[in-house]
């Protein structure tokens, strides 16, 4: 299995301060060890009609300029580049969707190992992608034109898929979204995906039961990876020789948590994944965050890095690190 991470320190519109990119070097090195390390990146589509100041929440005003860090670092040292291009207008504009692809793919094509067409399109809550006009569109049309645009710069070794935020049970199920998808031709849509990933965040929003009892993290992880290759992709005719990725997957360690706890629940998150990886076709995992967002925020989204917003490594950061370096393959 591969692993990753996301290094800006931003968890949608929060974020303390800018990144450090030296700090953020440093950490990098230390949990990749020389091994081939995932860095997941965003990018996003807002359309004409989206009002600058929700752009900037996103801290996204620089997205074709330039990422977290230099162009570079993502191609050195065994790194590789996870891009997701989120596609979060105000109105529908697939015509324009399309072209910001192309874009994308001149600017950081040449960097990238993994592209993601769209983020979440399943999740309909603000700031994700299942709450955009046109979504469903802006996947099935994206993935097909991004490998075209790719294999037409010679860019036949970058990976093209999407990602799905773990089953939405408490917004009513995800039952439309996937329905939509298995009424699309096979090879107008599965054919053209080289991956799926999943967001797992099994206990960073709400509650869950004491470990090692029904409903605790590690039965919630296991469920929503099993829905998601049993239950979900083959109604997309997305077959088991797909792999699924772990695109993003945290715990919080804020009040009322605790660093100790977020280590104990990373534990039962790692520990399942790689039990199941081998049955259920798991191939790549990528830690949500490096750095808290806020380390000071009442938000859980703010204080799911493995380190503080300060750059001081939490338990979670030796716990990472370790998995790293005993569970990676090349």
């Amino acid at each position: 299995m591969k692993f990753g991470i996301y290094p800006g320190g931003r968890a949608g519109t929060t974020c303390s301060s800018p990144p450090d990119p030296a700090a953020i070097g440093v950490l990098i090195d230390d949990l990749a060890a020389g091994r081939p390390f995932v860095i997941r990146e965003y990018v996003h589509f807002f359309g004409e009609a989206t009002p600058p100041d929700v752009v900037a929440s996103l801290g996204a005003e620089h997205d074709l300029t330039h990422l977290t860090m230099p162009d570079e670092w993502y191609v050195e040292g065994g790194r590789e580049l996870d891009l997701v291009a989120s596609y979060i207008p105000r109105e529908a504009d697939i015509p324009g969707w399309l072209a910001f692809l192309d874009t994308v793919i001149d600017r950081y094509g040449h960097l990238t190992r993994y592209l993601q067409v769209t983020l979440e399109p399943n999740f309909p809550i603000p700031l994700i992608d299942g709450s955009a006009p046109g979504v469903l569109q802006a996947l099935t049309l994206g993935i097909p034109h991004a490998r075209a645009a790719l294999d037409a710069k010679g860019l036949h070794d970058v990976r093209v898929g999407f990602s799905v935020a773990e089953s939405a049970e408490w917004l009513g199920g995800d039952d439309e979204f996937w329905r939509h998808l298995s009424a699309i031709p096979r090879q107008d849509f599965a054919d053209h995906v080289d991956y799926v990933g999943l967001g797992l965040y099994p206990d960073a929003f709400s509650p869950v039961a004491p470990r090692g009892t029904p409903g605790d993290v590690a039965s919630l992880t296991a469920h929503a990876l099993h829905h998601l290759r049993e239950h979900s992709l083959p109604r997309a005719r997305i077959p088991p020789a797909t792999p699924i990725h772990i695109a993003e997957n945290g715990t919080p360690s804020g009040t009322p948590r605790t660093e100790r706890a977020q280590c104990d629940s990373l534990t039962d998150m790692l520990d399942t994944i790689l039990d199941l990886r081998e049955p259920l076709n798991i191939t790549q995992y990528e830690l949500f965050s490096l750095r808290d967002a806020d380390s000071a925020s009442a938000d859980p989204a703010g204080t799911l890095g493995l380190v503080t917003d300060a750059y001081r490594p939490k338990p979670a950061f030796a716990l990472y690190r370790d998995a790293v370096r005993t569970a990676s393959s090349a």
